[in-house]
């Protein structure tokens, strides 16, 4: 089957050149073939990219194949599989029911997939901060604290001169607190830096 820019090309070529064997050698393939997609382009069957889906000796079993998997949870082995339905009568190959049951295990489990979305905070519901060492005034250490509500154009940060590593949990947050904007977040989300 000849890709949609291929079929352009030989439809084009014909239409330069109105002759099935310069058209072939434009486009590089057969007469024959320039001769059917012509053809096939005045009778309005032109479909480019993929062939027509033809009917298949599984179509009338794939019901109870989505059966086995849906049933399986997508567990179902394809031999087990093929042998269920040759029992019912199929009369085709064991490949033709892998490449089904493949099919509709993917179709399965794409309905099943846990959807990941974005986190998307909302203006004044979540507030995040950080803290972490600062750097040594005069041989004293300090910590660093910045807060800031999503979506705001406010940030705080303070410095807390001298604390030793014990107190640093509770940190000082005077002046960087929620409340002292006149906000509330409903939550926080927190970066704990090492």
């Amino acid at each position: 089957m000849k890709s949609a820019e291929e079929i352009m090309e030989i439809l084009e070529g014909f239409d330069l050149t109105e002759s099935l064997r310069d058209a072939a050698e434009l486009a590089g393939c057969s007469p024959n073939t320039v001769a059917r997609y012509v053809a096939d382009r005045e009778a309005g069957r032109l479909v480019p990219g993929r062939a027509a889906p033809r009917p298949g000796v599984i179509d009338e079993f794939l019901p109870k194949l989505e059966e086995l998997v849906e049933r399986s949870k997508g567990k179902i082995r394809t031999d087990v599989a093929h042998d269920k339905i040759v029992a019912m009568g199929f009369g085709g190959s064991e490949r033709t029911t892998r490449r089904a049951v493949a099919r509709i295990k993917k179709a399965w489990r794409a309905g099943r997939r846990r959807v990941f979305r974005p986190w998307i905070p909302e203006p004044g519901m979540w507030a995040q901060y950080d803290f972490g060492d600062g750097p040594r005034i005069a041989g004293v250490p300090t910590i660093l604290f910045c807060f800031w509500l999503a979506w705001c154009r406010l940030a705080g940060g303070a410095a807390a001169v001298g604390q030793e590593p014990a107190e640093r949990g509770r940190g000082d947050r005077r002046g960087a607190a929620p409340g002292g904007w006149g906000a509330h977040p409903s939550a926080e989300a927190t970066t704990r830096r090492p």
